[in-house]
């Protein structure tokens, strides 16, 4: 009975980073964006020894945007613009990086000293092809600043996009819905159907839809155009995300995403040659370019 909802089904890749799991399950071998989505990880849970934390050393990205949105736990994000931002639960780091960007990603002092924990989503948006080579930019929005919506026993934070109703503040450079769905014990909402492409993911708890059960850390391609209702028997959380089809392919290789792929090789010679701009507070390290990288690269 699933089929008649769901296109596709996604299982995850896990990277173990040391401390903590990476669980991606976009980009796949048979799937590589809903909608604007092309990267789609769950990070954790994972709780860390006293005195660690996650330290990403600054690194680059062109041609995308990065949303950072956490369940448990704080980041410090730096970048190149002279960002220095901490995101805790219910907040969302947006960071578009347009013709290049480079930034890090590392637990709090504070975080550090007590054993950090670390649960969330990190994701990747595509950027239209007008707006690749866009300058820069870097947005936070607070967890009070996202509208919540309730319904039908649900609690809904919407991240970007709309959703029953409510628009998020967040910058959305293509048509995009992502959203956070906390479902109560008897829950059972509706999945709007009037994205072109959506995708649904059990990242805690329990949840069906149509009945049927959602198993954990999937990625459900539901098929457009079809309304289905969300429930759940003793409670869970859902991410919504997807919005418009893209109508041109993006290459993806290391942090590179570019509809052309001569542009991913000019931001490898750049970053080989210390091109890039540099994160002011958090310039003494950086990961180098990999000979292959360990990520999904495309096509």
């Amino acid at each position: 009975m699933l089929d008649s909802f769901i296109e596709q089904t996604l299982t995850p890749a896990t990277h173990d980073l040391g401390g903590f799991k990476v669980h991606r399950t976009l980009p796949a071998p048979e799937r590589t964006m809903v909608g604007p989505f092309l990267f789609f990880d769950q990070m954790g849970p994972a709780e860390l020894p006293s005195g660690e934390g996650i330290d990403v050393r600054p690194h680059p990205h062109i041609n995308l945007s990065t949303v950072t949105y956490l369940f448990a736990g704080a980041i410090d994000h730096r970048d190149s613009l002279g960002t220095n931002q901490r995101i805790e639960p219910g907040a969302v780091n947006l960071m578009t990086a347009g013709r290049g960007i480079v930034h890090s990603e590392r637990s709090p002092g504070d975080e550090r000293a007590h054993g950090p924990v670390l649960s969330g989503i990190q994701t990747w948006l595509a950027l239209p092809d007008a707006l690749e080579e866009t300058g820069p930019a870097f947005e936070h929005h607070g967890a009070t600043e996202l509208p919540i919506v309730e319904a039908g026993g649900a609690r809904a934070r919407i991240i970007m996009g709309s959703l029953w109703g409510e628009t998020a503040p967040t910058t959305a450079h293509a048509g995009a819905i992502y959203a956070d769905i906390a479902l109560s014990a008897g829950a059972r909402v509706p999945v709007d159907a009037a994205a072109e492409e959506r995708a649904l993911y059990l990242a805690d708890g329990e949840a069906v839809l149509e009945g049927v059960p959602l198993e954990p850390m999937r990625l459900y391609i539901l098929r457009p155009g079809i309304a289905a209702t969300l429930g759940s028997a003793s409670g869970g959380r859902v991410m919504l995300c997807g919005g418009d089809a893209f109508p041109t392919p993006r290459h993806v290789w290391w942090n590179f995403v570019s509809s052309r792929p001569e542009r991913i090789e000019q931001a490898k010679r750049d970053w080989r040659a210390g091109a890039f701009p540099v994160v002011p507070d958090d310039a003494a390290e950086f990961i180098p370019i990999p000979d292959k990288p360990l990520t999904v690269s495309y096509p």
